[in-house]
């Protein structure tokens, strides 16, 4: 594996040092983008603003070649006190880049630095700089802005650093990348009542307990083996006192797929299943269900061809096929539902026992700088490629 473009390397880690110092969340990243745009600017890209708020598309045409090519970074940080006491930490309380995005907005950054310097390509660069992806979407949000008509691309492609992933191999995936993630609400109706009179009141807590066990069986008893996916209650709320037996309890589920007829069978079952057992308990249920984001659905073609040029970057031996998906989830399936494309994962990971994506204490592997900025400065080199 060789180390490209070192002369750029303090430039970069810079860059990505100063965006881990100033986070903003999901369509509150105003000054990253303003610092985007100038950058971008500088560099004689054309910026465009406003796409999903605050996102921004940079374009940069060469040549005669009609292709185009989007390639995407995620922008915003989440609501995490950060905990690594470095000397760039984070300057705003409660904020932190826990998930790496601002490694992605640096390779990014970096790489249109060095294809705006060397235009060795024929065509079109779109670079998409994406805000929102942790919460509210923010690849639909540009998508519904208008994103793929006023800058349509013959492929996207996207990376996502993983410390779980040894440092400089690269994953890639056909087909199935990351899951689907909806959210289910679950409000159980019951009565009151003093905890020493049980037979009195109608008890949400037990009829919830029911509830959360008997949703276990959808996946191993509704589903085909071979069928993956993940129902999960991960909140449980009801009750201030230990004898008082309260009127409701309330219970959150997130709900992980990848097929949308297995997609459509866990709502219609996790309904049919909670009204059930409250029924039982002679109670009743409020459900809200709410479809998240799509699954990430990799492209053949374009995962072959990221494959090929990550080969070439990294090394052929530090290349390889994810043999399963993850249940995680990633807007950039909105995309992928728009447009072919890949996305694959940059393997960021110093020890076998890193601090993991959303950790307090997560910081990203500045090494990898060289090796994204590479990838991307290769994929788009390549994919359009002067005659």
């Amino acid at each position: 594996m060789t180390i490209q473009f070192s002369n750029y390397i303090p430039e970069f880690v810079a860059t990505r040092r100063f965006l881990h110092q100033n986070p903003e969340l999901g369509l509150s990243e105003f000054k990253t983008s303003d610092y985007l745009a100038e950058q971008l600017n500088a560099l004689g890209y054309e910026v465009t603003r406003g796409f999903g708020k605050t996102g921004l598309v940079a374009s940069l045409k060469n040549g005669t070649s009609g292709r185009s090519i989007g390639i995407r970074a995620d922008i915003d940080a989440l609501p995490i006190a950060e905990e690594t006491g470095l000397d760039y930490a984070s300057q705003n309380a409660g904020l932190m880049h826990a998930c790496g995005h601002d490694g992605h907005t640096a390779i990014l950054l970096g790489a249109a630095r060095i294809l705006a310097e060397r235009r060795n390509f024929d065509g079109t660069l779109n670079l998409i700089f994406q805000p929102a992806e942790e919460n509210f979407a923010g690849a639909k949000l540009m998508i519904d802005d208008g994103l793929f008509r006023q800058f349509p691309c013959d492929a996207v492609f996207g990376l996502h650093n993983d410390p779980g992933i040894p440092f400089g191999k690269i994953a890639v995936r056909e087909g199935a990348m990351m899951a689907a993630a909806d959210e289910c609400l679950i409000t159980i109706n019951g009565r009151g009542g003093h905890g020493a009179e049980p037979q009195d009141a109608s008890d949400p807590i037990v009829c919830g307990a029911s509830i959360i066990m008997a949703l276990q069986t959808i996946v191993s008893r509704n589903l085909h083996a071979m069928d993956q996916a993940v129902i999960t209650v991960g909140a449980f709320n009801a009750g201030k006192a230990s004898n008082v037996i309260p009127e409701r309890a309330e219970m959150a589920v997130t709900v992980r797929s990848f097929d949308q007829t297995v997609r459509d069978t866990l709502e219609k079952r996790i309904r049919e299943v909670a009204e059930g057992q409250a029924a039982s308990y002679g109670m009743s249920v409020s459900i809200s269900y709410e479809r998240g984001y799509e699954p990430t659905i990799n492209h053949k073609a374009e995962t072959d061809f990221v494959r090929e040029v990550a080969g070439r970057v990294v090394g052929s031996d530090n290349v390889f096929d994810l043999a399963r998906p993850s249940m995680g989830s990633e807007d950039f399936a909105f995309m992928l539902k728009e447009c072919p494309g890949s996305y694959f994962l940059l393997g960021t990971g110093r020890t076998d026992n890193d601090p993991p994506l959303h950790h307090p204490r997560f910081d990203f592997n500045d090494d990898a700088l060289p090796i994204g900025v590479g990838m991307w400065v290769e994929i788009a080199e390549t994919y359009l490629k002067a005659p």
